[in-house]
């Protein structure tokens, strides 16, 4: 048994106060005062570990390399970040190539040494290639349910992302969204088609505003039906490269704080040094961010805890922000009964802070300290 003792904790209702955790094996036993010895957390700030649905790698490796060390590596830097755990991403591939990569993503599960697996994002090969962004649109092919059955036999997937004005695009979200949750990205949709994607059963946004059409005055777009959702749950990437913080600002007061969702969508590059990387079998050269060789943005090279301190010094209230790496996701990928928030019996998925917020003293990862 742990008992974390007097830190200022975000405690289920995601308000702040004083108090102690204990930890029983992997789970919360409970939260309140007690008498008992435990670490001094004096001083420190606690909250609920940050969940990444939408990454593709980080630390020179990416997550369908099919090398299998490459899962562990990730894992070990993202729990450096503040990330607990995260949904490998995959980008748009032949059919075999994504069988074997998530082969390999399963054999990690369970292996970790840092962040844990939650399943699988497959974020292709089902765009528009339109909107291709740094997807390779050679692979981008029309919506395909018994691949998507082949590759979750394979792996647990837990998002598929659609361009919903692809062909067979209503009936393959009726069905999809029954077992995952299905995702509106990289798409030339108009607002007309998105709500019949939403009607269909499509849930989420990938990274609102980037590789989708835009809200105008008499053309709403993608982004505007997201807005005009109450359901829609949407990922934004908060690096201030892929969203200026206005649009941010805007996208957060509109959402409210149980829609949004913060992604890093980081590739290898992220904790890197500039230079030449690759995504998705195409070069991406990293400056102060990572593009394609035609300027195209390919992913990013942030990370949450990078996110969360850039969210919190352009204004979005902190009680949005924190829900919005912890809580808000675990519920998109129905985790939310194990993780997301710290209360009893949840996994004990915790970062330890420093007073102010600004540096991650310690990670606690289903009940154990994370060692660098």
């Amino acid at each position: 048994m742990t008992i974390l003792k007097n830190a200022l904790v975000c405690n289920r209702d995601f308000e702040f106060e004083k108090t102690d955790i204990v930890i029983e094996n992997e789970r919360i036993k409970e939260t309140g005062i007690t008498d008992r010895d435990g670490i001094d957390c004096s001083g420190k700030v606690i909250l609920p570990g940050f969940i990444d649905i939408h990454i593709h790698g980080c630390a020179g490796r990416d997550c369908t390399d099919e090398k299998p060390d490459s899962l562990n590596v990730m894992s070990r830097y993202l729990a450096e970040k503040g990330v607990t755990s995260f949904c490998p991403t995959t980008m748009s591939y032949p059919a075999e190539k994504l069988e074997r990569a998530l082969k390999v993503i399963k054999e990690s599960m369970g292996k970790e040494k840092g962040a844990y697996i939650q399943g699988v994002n497959l974020e292709g090969p089902f765009l528009s290639k339109e909107k291709c962004g740094a997807q390779n649109p050679e692979y981008i092919i029309s919506p395909d349910y018994e691949l998507t059955e082949k590759l979750a036999g394979i792996c647990p997937v837990k998002i598929v992302n659609i361009a919903p004005e692809a062909q067979g695009a209503p009936e393959f979200i009726e069905k999809c969204s029954k077992k995952y949750l299905v995702s509106i990205a990289h798409t030339a949709a108009d607002y007309e088609t998105v709500k019949k994607a939403e009607e269909a059963g499509a849930r989420h946004a990938t990274h609102l505003y980037n590789a989708m059409t835009q809200l105008t005055p008499r053309q709403p777009g993608a982004v505007g039906a997201v807005f005009d959702s109450d359901i829609i749950t949407a990922e934004l990437i908060c690096d201030l490269i892929h969203v200026s913080s206005p649009a941010l600002r805007t996208a957060f007061g509109i959402l409210g704080e149980d829609r949004t969702v913060v992604i890093s969508d980081a590739m290898m590059a992220a904790g890197l040094e500039e230079g030449e990387y690759e995504l998705g079998g195409q070069k991406v050269i990293k400056t102060n961010a990572a593009r394609l060789a035609n300027g195209t943005l390919a992913g990013s090279t942030t990370n949450l805890f990078e996110e969360f301190g850039n969210l919190l010094k352009i204004g979005i209230p902190v009680k949005q922000v924190i829900k919005s790496l912890t809580i808000n996701p675990a519920k998109c990928i129905d985790e939310d009964k194990n993780t997301g928030s710290i209360e009893p019996g949840k996994f004990a998925d915790l970062i330890i802070l420093s007073g102010d917020m600004s540096r991650i003293e310690n990670v606690c990862i289903k009940g154990r300290f994370f060692q660098k």
